[in-house]
């Protein structure tokens, strides 16, 4: 399907003489056009906008400039935009944006660079007063708006059974596994990894009609799931992504990472705010262990979403993780939530939280003053004085291997907080 892309993007390049890049509803690239590198007389273009060169090498627009395009009515828009350029947006050009939709939903967005070329085009008045150009320009975005509206029910109904397959009661997981292997056919067998996506914000307001579900290359199925669902606990804050990807190899697990910090620079990821497509403060990916097949798809799941809440917890693993490297917390992240060890929980209280990060590296250092004091910045006698405050917080002997493994787990675990969290 997306030769299909390549191409109508291709008509609608020849019939308005100007590079059109299709991009979907948010704003990951679909197709582009070729831009010549000079004009007919033989003198040179000006050089690529750079909001057009970043788009089609990164794959995808940043949020800057996706909250700046859609400041103009686009994603409400019936008709074809003229957009001013704006240098001090990084906008050099202007742009014409064509709507693509299909039964009144925007799917996508055609985008035309407005170098001069175009300024005799009228985009007002009525569909029949329009220039001819545009009039087959606009019939060919409404064949992909059909062709995303078809990508997007596919993808929907892959998605529930996903779903279905991850958290849906035993008996109707087996029926939802068969019809994902039907659906996926050869791809079913593997070699398959699952990524969770924490948080995931479902579609609201104009977005309420659309799926947004992420169409990346390396996806076969994918699937938002709340809060409860998606950990397993009631009531749990926020939703969570799953999604299923195709690896090369068993033993090479980069195309699921590559798809999860491609999902992570998704808007549905940064909608808490994370600077022009960068992560948003808590938005983290997990990536399971690899698997044949779609028999074990609940306990790659629990991997993913272990490896996501343990980059949640240490920075030092995200902001995507695998599940393979995530040490003590794949082993925490199975225990149910409990309250903190007594002894330890005054080490615990805000007040307390630069003696608990210090007591936690010296553990992390397996009990080595020097590198502990290295780590952290501070001389040995600031470390030993601060250990000797752990002590009399906590009551533990950090020589006893018993009482520094508790205050370690312990630690570990309030780090990793409570499933959603």
């Amino acid at each position: 399907m997306r030769d299909d892309y390549q191409q109508l993007v291709d008509e609608i390049t020849a019939v308005l003489r100007a590079p059109a890049t299709l991009e979907n509803r948010d704003f990951a690239l679909i197709a582009f056009g070729a831009q010549d590198s000079e004009d007919g007389d033989g003198t040179a273009e000006p050089a690529l906008d750079p909001v057009r060169t970043r788009s089609i090498l990164q794959r995808r627009s940043t949020a800057a400039v996706r909250a700046w395009f859609e400041a103009f009515g686009i994603a409400r828009a019936q008709a074809p935009l003229r957009i001013p350029p704006d240098p001090a947006a990084g906008v050099f050009m202007g742009r014409i944006c064509l709507p693509v939709r299909h039964r009144g939903v925007v799917h996508g967005y055609v985008w035309l660079l407005d170098d001069g070329h175009l300024a005799d085009l009228e985009l007002g008045g009525p569909a029949g007063a329009r220039d001819p150009r545009l009039v087959r320009a606009m019939e060919t975005a409404d064949r992909i708006g059909a062709l995303l509206a078809a990508e997007a029910r596919a993808g929907e109904e892959l998605g529930e059974l996903l779903r279905d397959a991850l958290t849906g009661p035993p008996a109707g997981r087996d029926a939802a596994r068969s019809g994902l292997r039907t659906a996926l056919r050869g791809a079913a067998d593997g070699p398959l990894a699952l990524v969770a996506v924490v948080p995931w914000t479902p579609g609201t307001g104009e977005d309420a009609d659309h799926p947004g579900l992420p169409h990346l290359p390396g996806i076969v199925a994918a699937c938002a799931l709340p809060g409860d669902a998606a950990t397993g606990v009631s009531g749990a804050p926020g939703a969570g992504l799953a999604a299923l990807v195709r690896l090369r190899a068993a033993s090479a697990l980069d195309p699921a990472r590559a798809t999860a910090e491609q999902l992570l620079r998704s808007p549905r990821a940064t909608a808490g705010g994370g600077g022009p497509g960068r992560p948003a403060p808590g938005a983290a990916a997990g990536v399971s262990a690899p698997r044949r097949g779609l028999e074990d798809l609940p306990a790659a799941w629990q991997e993913a979403l272990a490896a996501a809440r343990a980059a949640h917890a240490d920075t030092h693993l995200g902001p995507v993780a695998e599940w393979s490297a995530i040490g003590p917390y794949r082993l925490l992240a199975a225990l149910p939530a409990l309250p903190p060890d007594a002894a330890v929980r005054p080490l615990l209280e805000p007040a307390h939280a630069e003696l608990a990060r210090t007591a936690e590296t010296f553990l992390d250092c397996a009990g080595q003053a020097g590198r502990t004091a290295q780590r952290l910045g501070i001389h040995r006698q600031t470390l030993y004085y601060r250990l000797s405050r752990v002590r009399q917080l906590t009551g533990l002997d950090l020589d006893a291997g018993e009482d520094r493994l508790l205050l370690h787990m312990t630690l570990k675990a309030a780090r990793l907080g409570p499933p959603g969290h």
